[in-house]
């Protein structure tokens, strides 16, 4: 369960406005504008910096463009969230209910 916490966490944190209203990086609106990112991909991208290690997801903070290269249609880490379900099922035979102390579905951190 301690995995579990730090990865809700560590999404949860990334749960903010300065990078959630960058636009998709590899994709532009009719206009020629900026597409922005869905609440699905925000949460996929989040998923992303997590998945690149400690290093990029700590650097992200100090520079929100660090963030923009994991918003792109190519840099999907939806899997990176069944992970801790994944690896309790496999340690114990048995499919987990889980519920931790950080909602990490997007737009749920209110201070970010």
């Amino acid at each position: 369960m301690g995995f579990a916490e730090r990865h809700a966490e560590a999404l949860y944190r990334l749960d903010q406005e300065k990078f959630g209203m960058l636009p998709v990086a590899d994709l532009t609106g009719r206009d020629g504008g900026p597409f922005p990112q869905s609440g699905h991909g925000f949460l996929y991208a989040r998923c992303a910096v997590v998945a690149a290690g400690q290093a990029v997801w700590e650097g992200v903070f100090f520079d929100v463009e660090k963030f923009a290269p994991y918003t792109s249609t190519e840099c999907d880490g939806e899997w990176l969230l069944y992970v801790p379900d994944r690896a309790y099922e496999l340690a114990t035979g048995k499919e987990w209910d889980r519920s931790t102390r950080h909602c990490f579905e997007s737009y749920s951190n209110r201070d970010g």
